[in-house]
């Protein structure tokens, strides 16, 4: 996922100044997602599970992201798409239903982890977080989708 996101940086960087938020909001998730599930380079050597705070300082931020994509970036890409283009914009509207399927998990995995009181619940946590990854690399796939169609089609200056 990180190749991924490094290569979106790397198409789409510096062309608009919410993107480029957008993308390093994608990297602040994506390390706090490989710290807490100890996955390489963030590995934890004594294979513990992590703290209940870093669980839900993950869900601030994974909520704080899908957020962001619904509620700012998403917005300003479908009307950038329908300012310049029906194609576009039909485009946009065909891949923010698909996006919402996984905001959909990402708001389950907040609602079992963020109010999480005890351990108990954290024995669940690596199951939770593979079936989060699938979900949320298929958003990013996603998303990447509606960037290359304002890159390829539309020049948006912010």
């Amino acid at each position: 996922m990180l190749t991924k996101l490094e290569k979106a940086e790397q198409r789409w960087g510096g062309s608009n100044k919410l993107i480029d938020q957008w993308l390093n909001h994608r990297r602040k998730l994506l390390i706090q997602y490989f710290m807490l599930a100890g996955l390489a380079p963030y590995s934890r050597d004594d294979k513990t599970l992590p703290t209940v705070d870093e669980v839900k300082q993950f869900c601030a931020q994974l909520v704080d992201y899908v957020s962001e994509g619904h509620f700012e970036v998403y917005n300003n890409v479908v009307s950038a798409c329908e300012k310049h283009g029906a194609e576009s914009h039909n485009t946009a509207q065909l891949l923010l239903p698909q996006i919402s399927k996984s905001t959909d998990t990402a708001l389950d995995f907040n609602d079992k982890y963020s109010e999480i009181a005890d351990e108990k619940t954290l024995y669940q946590l690596d199951g939770d977080l593979s079936s989060l990854a699938q979900s949320m690399e298929s958003r990013f796939e996603l998303e990447d989708q509606l960037l290359e169609i304002l890159h390829s089609r539309h020049s948006m200056t912010a």
